[in-house]
């Protein structure tokens, strides 16, 4: 937490992406963000230090969440900041919670992550994973650890961050990485009536740009901001992300200047 999220209009409520956590994916902006509003952000279900449940994680019950930790901190409107996977929880906090949105900020993300036949099934494939997971014992969970995520990690990452994601409970994130190809927003999401902002990636191999500009088209009021990086540019070119981070958080807020 950042701030006197008491007295703050509104508050940023910070959601990370996919196989992260909220330090991992934001610790570059944290300093930054904080000077434009009071802040709090914490790990979704499964990931690092989140929550651990035996049902099946759902982005839905992520959403839930979000609002859980804000009547936790006292807060009544939040301006959701979400990064990739985050992206979607933001979206699914304002269509089941829109009274308590009073922005929203999403980067590196999609109103839908898996369209093509190939990609349902690469999504499909984490719930066989998912299930491993839950009976296998830890060499097993320790060897699909390394396949998801240590090809994924980025060079700029270091033994900090590896020790952030051994703290995963690979099930449930397994999990959550099957309900975000699940997910579409594209039936909504041009409903949505509070300030948006899209913080677009412009080389992101994982996110394409196509259905990035795909979800800023759909909402008729958004504004873009554009960023050269790939899908971790929040880390990678920090210099240059957080800063359009912080332009976007503003239109988000109302208070542009």
């Amino acid at each position: 937490m950042a701030g006197d999220i008491s007295s703050s209009p509104a508050t940023l409520a910070l959601l990370h992406g996919w196989t992260a956590s909220a330090d991992i994916n934001f610790f570059p902006a944290y300093g930054a963000l904080a000077q434009e509003a009071a802040l709090f952000a914490h790990d979704h279900r499964g990931h690092a230090g989140g929550l651990r449940a035996r049902r099946a994680v759902r982005l839905e019950d992520c959403a839930d969440d979000v609002i859980r930790v804000a009547d936790a901190l006292g807060v009544e409107r939040i301006v959701p900041v979400g990064y990739s996977m985050g992206g979607a929880i933001a979206q699914l906090v304002w269509q089941r919670h829109p009274d308590r949105v009073a922005g929203m900020v999403l980067c590196a993300t999609a109103g839908s992550f898996a369209e093509a036949r190939d990609e349902r099934l690469s999504f499909l494939g984490l719930t066989g994973l998912a299930a491993l997971a839950r009976v296998t014992p830890g060499q097993a969970r320790d060897w699909i650890s390394d396949q998801v995520y240590l090809q994924r990690k980025t060079q700029t990452w270091g033994p900090w961050a590896v020790s952030q994601a051994a703290r995963h409970d690979w099930r449930m994130v397994l999990e959550a990485g099957r309900a975000l190809g699940s997910f579409s927003s594209l039936d909504w999401i041009g409903e949505i009536d509070v300030p948006v902002s899209i913080v677009v990636t412009m080389r992101d191999p994982v996110v394409p740009l196509r259905r990035q500009v795909r979800l800023f088209e759909a909402i008729e009021h958004a504004a873009a901001f554009r960023v050269d990086g790939e899908h971790d540019a929040i880390v990678a070119v920090a210099d240059r992300f957080v800063p359009t981070l912080v332009r976007a958080t503003r239109h988000a807020l109302g208070t542009s200047r």
